[in-house]
């Protein structure tokens, strides 16, 4: 299989310092506080985000995206501020979306939800989807960062900074943020991927899977793919793309036995 055929380094530690390799989970969108409200409960229950539960472990989840209407909205929206709360204190980051659009929104524009996501809701730091991957917009994704970094200094200690290209990104992106979504896509595709050879000289925490229609068959399968091509945190869900729906909108429907299987003590 092509992603047997990973250079050597490929396949990297990641996590706890202990030698032990641990994948961790992101959640890049969720339906509205008020039509999903299940779902958010579950994203901040004790024991799965960073925080201890009540077995006194911490959870696998490292951040879930917080989108309201593409962006923070007009206002503050009084369903999301309590959801907000309730990740922080699990200890999940809460990561507020802004759409680049390929590079061609201003600078301007995603500072100003940026600003905003900040003071309705003191987000962790910022997913910035449909990013730009050539060198030729690179100088505009490093101003925008050192300036999201700015506003998430202090509490925040820079925040955390998740880079989503629509495609194959430029080495030099990664040096801007903390983490690079380096496959988002079907499993379909994701199965006979291949990551970038430069990437091997990084460590995987540095980088982010996303990969939706997988068949709970494949679970397992795709959990070697990530460890394999060196992803740090991943997000895999069963639902699909059909009839225009946003896979990312609900939980996967093994989404228990995903937390279960990357919990403490679980290693390749």
């Amino acid at each position: 299989m092509p992603y047997l055929t990973t250079p050597p380094g490929r396949a990297r530690r990641a996590g706890d310092g202990s030698g032990v390799r641990r994948l961790g989970l992101g959640v890049p969108g969720c339906a509205h506080p008020m039509l999903a409200p299940a779902e958010w409960a579950e994203l901040s229950r004790p024991g799965v985000g960073a925080f201890p539960g009540p077995d006194r472990e911490a959870g696998p989840l490292h951040w879930v995206v917080l989108d309201i209407a593409d962006g923070p909205g007009a206002r503050p929206d009084p369903y999301c501020a309590p959801a907000a709360v309730a990740l922080r204190s699990a200890g999940v980051a809460l990561l507020g979306r802004l759409d680049m659009r390929d590079g061609t929104r201003t600078f301007g524009e995603l500072v100003s939800e940026a600003h905003r996501f900040l003071d309705w809701y003191r987000v962790d730091g910022f997913h910035l989807v449909h990013a730009p991957g050539g060198a030729d917009r690179l100088g505009h994704v490093q101003r925008l960062a050192a300036t999201l970094r700015a506003l998430l200094g202090g509490e925040h200690e820079g925040g955390h900074l998740v880079l989503a290209p629509g495609g194959p990104s430029h080495p030099a992106y990664l040096e801007c943020v903390d983490q690079l979504v380096t496959y988002a896509g079907n499993w379909a595709d994701y199965r006979w991927s291949q990551a970038e050879e430069w990437t091997a000289a990084h460590p995987a925490e540095r980088f982010c899977h996303l990969v939706h229609s997988l068949p709970r068959l494949h679970l397992e399968e795709a959990l070697r793919i990530a460890r394999w091509q060196g992803a740090g945190t991943v997000c895999f869900t069963d639902r699909t793309r059909r009839a225009g729906q946003d896979p990312w909108e609900t939980l996967p429907g093994y989404w228990d036995e995903i937390v279960s299987c990357l919990g403490p003590g679980v290693s390749e």
